[in-house]
């Protein structure tokens, strides 16, 4: 099993910047890629970035890219969202989610293991 832990979210204004931590345990050897989705009420999570756990490749949804980075401290088993100019709809609970699968995959069934999430609001 593997553990997912965020935070960093909280309430900013427009065109503000959040970071955004999680802090994978437990059997991260297992780990082959790490990925941030996010959710609104009533709609689907969404990816919004994601990366390899042993490096080489990030990948990020088209609404994201350009203002969000994806990067991971390996020593501290951490992996970082940082979210630059953002918008009111970048609002949403934002989870941090792992997958076995040495890639990075755009859709929630290929993750095997979440995080409880963390709320990002952002203000007009």
């Amino acid at each position: 099993q593997v553990q997912l832990v965020e935070s960093g979210g909280g309430l900013v204004q427009a065109g503000s910047s959040l970071r955004l931590s999680c802090v994978a345990s437990g059997r991260t050897f297992n780990v082959g890629a790490l990925a941030w989705f996010r959710q609104d009420p009533g709609k689907d999570r969404e990816f919004v970035a994601g990366l390899r756990w042993g490096g080489g490749t990030t990948r990020y949804a088209d609404s994201v890219q350009g203002r969000f980075t994806i990067s991971r401290d390996i020593a501290k088993s951490t992996v970082y969202l940082q979210m630059n100019n953002l918008k009111p709809e970048d609002t949403a609970v934002y989870y941090c989610a792992a997958s076995s699968f040495r890639i990075v995959a755009i859709t929630t069934q290929e993750y095997h293991y979440w995080g409880q999430g963390t709320q990002v609001t952002v203000s007009s």
